[in-house]
């Protein structure tokens, strides 16, 4: 039967028909939908949300050694988070059941904080990878990679980037095969990494990659296509399409096996060509190896290492190189699109809390969810943001060298707190850091999209389960002061930020306001503006809330007045607090001038 995929549903169902019994992962945008698809479609396989990556990576190597094969997924940085158990993963190989890990990589940046090339991270944890250039070879690769990673005895690295992960191709399933159920083999040469059996294992390593460099030269993964051209053209994954469109009658070698590179084959494809350019996106991985290895190559000199690539840049490059006359297509100019800034959700919890912060005016250290947004005009209170989990540690380190006279305040998420957070606090009561943290907890992996974590009580699979109290877990930690408050209580929320930034030692704030859009939307009754009392201040405007805009109305001083959008409004009430004139008031309140 054929199917409509995603790269990620195409690569929910490879993992079906390949018959892994476990999967799990922590959710990173583009990633996200593989293990949703399988919870939802292909319940027979055992999937799970992880506090994080590592203990997904680690869960899953336990399945491994249980005999199932495994699947781990996660974004390109989430591998970052996982490069612990990797790293020695390599050395001991897998156990009776193949693994593979995805990394989904974000060029662009599209909704992460760098676009690293994790290609180069296979090659630095000397792991296959695998790396498809449409749905059908998501599916079919991640077959393919289970052969591999039992063959060979290595975990193997299935390379998905974002146009990949969520453009859409024709997939030809095919039938599943029956989940293995070989068990455990107890083996601790093999598994058990003492110095004296990593040493041994290091050998075994390299070794296998002696294997897999034979491997590689003979693989389907990776094809020529002839087509007559004394133009040759070395790619992979989505770059492959783009080049395509461009240059359809050229030589093509196409990589699907990424590394170790079959530089036999690839040597005797350049010398069969008079000219041969890699197109690739981001790093230089294949151009940097091959001219390691004397091969003569162009490549990066045409084409950006920033950003996506598109059949436009493509093209753009080869016009450079003198390859083709025109291009084909142009480019989506951002431009003419209707402009839309990012900003917090009407009523999102986050903006009291950021509007309290801003009131108070101290250091605020972020950490990676929706709050990052609070950096934008008009709230502008993020002064850093650097990984899952950093905006403790961070605040600690400023703290300790009086790095800012009006103190620091710390916030994270609810999910980020449990994904890296808690051991940034526990070095704050170890250390006695006089910082405070605040959890805005929101119960919900909101920025992906509304995912299940160990506080919501419930699993990805949908069974009800022990819900993390993030009060009791904080006073385990050593937190002697925990308050909790209400985030659309602007008073309060001020009040209680100076109270806990006076106390000394670590102290907790702790948000209570769930998301307004997951799991199901919030709308309380809305509030609208009294045009006879508003004097266009401009205070509400100033919270960055979308539901209010400047009304065509004018006072006295010719300053627009607000409007209220009554869709928009949830009824948070926190512009309403803000209004000095007390224009704003429930909908189904009389409006009076007094």
């Amino acid at each position: 039967m054929k199917r409509l995929l995603s790269g990620n549903e195409a690569v929910a169902r490879g993992t079906f028909e390949a018959g892994v019994k476990l999967a799990s992962a922590y959710p990173g945008t583009p990633s996200t939908e593989i293990l949703e698809t399988i919870a939802e479609e292909y319940p027979s396989i055992y999937a799970e949300w992880s506090p994080n990556e590592k203990v997904a990576f680690e869960v899953g190597i336990g399945a491994s050694l249980g005999g199932a094969r495994t699947l781990v997924t996660m974004k390109h940085v989430g591998l970052n988070v996982a490069a612990d158990p990797l790293m020695t993963f390599a050395y001991t190989g897998v156990g009776q059941g193949g693994f593979i890990v995805i990394s989904a990589d974000d060029p662009e940046m599209h909704s992460s904080q760098n676009e690293q090339d994790n290609r180069l991270f296979a090659k630095f944890a000397q792991i296959p990878f695998l790396e498809p250039s449409d749905s059908q070879e998501a599916k079919d690769f991640m077959l393919k990679g289970y052969e591999i990673s039992e063959k060979f005895d290595t975990p193997v690295m299935l390379r998905l980037t974002t146009r990949i992960s969520h453009s859409k191709g024709i997939v030809e399933e095919s039938d599943p095969m029956e989940p293995r159920a070989v068990g455990f083999k107890r083996d601790m040469e093999k598994f058990v990494m003492i110095p004296s059996n990593a040493k041994k294992r290091h050998v075994v390593l390299t070794e296998r990659l002696k294997k897999l460099a034979e491997y590689s030269e003979t693989t389907e993964l990776n094809t020529v296509e002839e087509n007559g051209s004394e133009i040759g053209i070395i790619t992979g994954g989505i770059s492959y399409q783009y080049a395509k469109d461009n240059l359809p009658d050229a030589d093509y070698f196409k990589i699907g096996f990424g590394f170790p590179l079959p530089l036999k084959k690839i040597s005797k494809f350049i010398e069969s060509h008079k000219r041969v350019i890699i197109v690739e996106e981001l790093e230089p991985y294949y151009e940097e190896i091959i001219r390691a290895a004397g091969m003569k190559v162009e490549g990066k000199k045409y084409f950006s290492r920033l950003g996506e690539l598109s059949p436009y840049k493509v093209g753009l490059g080869l016009k450079e190189a003198g390859l083709i006359d025109e291009i084909k297509g142009a480019e989506i100019e951002a431009g003419p699109l209707f402009p839309r800034p990012p900003v917090l959700c009407p009523g999102c919890p986050h903006r009291g809390a950021f509007m309290a912060l801003k009131k108070v005016g101290v250091a605020v250290t972020g950490d990676i969810g929706c709050y990052t947004l609070a950096m934008l005009p008009p709230l502008q209170t993020l002064d850093s943001c650097i990984c899952m989990g950093a905006s403790i540690g961070t605040a600690i380190g400023m703290e300790k060298v009086g790095g800012y006279d009006k103190g620091v305040v710390a916030v994270i998420g609810d999910s980020t707190f449990l994904h890296s957070g808690i051991t940034g606090l526990l070095d704050a009561v170890y250390n006695k850091s006089n910082i405070t943290v605040m959890i805005l907890d929101n119960r919900v992996t909101a920025m992906t999209g509304g995912q299940q974590h160990p506080a919501t009580g419930y699993t990805l699979m949908g069974e009800k389960t022990r819900a993390v109290d993030f009060t009791e877990l904080c006073k385990a930690l050593g937190v002697e002061s925990v308050r909790v408050v209400d985030a659309y209580d602007l008073k309060a929320m001020i009040d209680v930020i100076k109270e806990e930034m006076a106390r000394p030692g670590p102290s907790v704030i702790l948000t209570n306001r769930p998301c307004v859009l997951m799991p199901k939307r919030i709308m309380d009754r809305p509030y609208v503006v009294d045009p006879e009392l508003c004097n266009g201040c401009t205070a509400c405007f100033r919270i960055g809330c979308p539901a209010i805009m400047p009304s065509k109305e004018m006072t006295k001083r010719n300053k627009p007045k607000a409007v209220i959008d009554p869709v928009l409004c949830t009824g948070c009430s926190l512009c309403a607090q803000v209004c000095k004139p007390e224009a704003i008031v429930l909908a189904e309140e009389p409006v009076s001038v007094k």
